[in-house]
């Protein structure tokens, strides 16, 4: 079992920037694919990014791509997203989630995250 815990989200200026991390319990973390999607009111939830095991692999959705960037840590057990030159059509609730490698079933997922961006 894994629990993930978002954090870093809020109220940032359009052009501005802000970090989410997305904390996990548990020993497993580096077994699995972590990814980032967001819902916008009214919206279907969205895939953001994605990072390999090893954080080697990364993929973007053409919406965010030079602009976020994912990471993570696996001695913290943390991944990341960096956003930056962020508009008000980002704003949404973020959340992370994990799977295994090679799999499109999400198997855990967090509590999301809320970042507002104002223009």
């Amino acid at each position: 079992q894994v629990q993930l815990v978002e954090s870093g989200g809020g109220l940032v200026q359009a052009g501005g920037s802000r970090r989410l991390s997305c904390a996990a319990s548990g020993r497993t973390f580096n077994n699995y694919v972590m990814d980032w999607f967001r819902q916008a009111p009214g919206k279907e939830r969205e895939f953001v990014a994605s990072i390999g095991r090893l954080g080697i692999y990364t993929s973007y959705a053409d919406s965010v791509k030079g602009r976020f960037t994912i990471s993570r840590d696996n001695a913290k057990n943390t991944a990341y997203l960096q956003m930056n030159s962020l508009k008000p059509e980002d704003t949404a609730v973020y959340y992370c989630a994990a799977r295994r490698p090679g799999s499109s079933t999400r198997d855990f997922w967090g509590q999301g995250t809320q970042v507002t961006v104002s223009s």
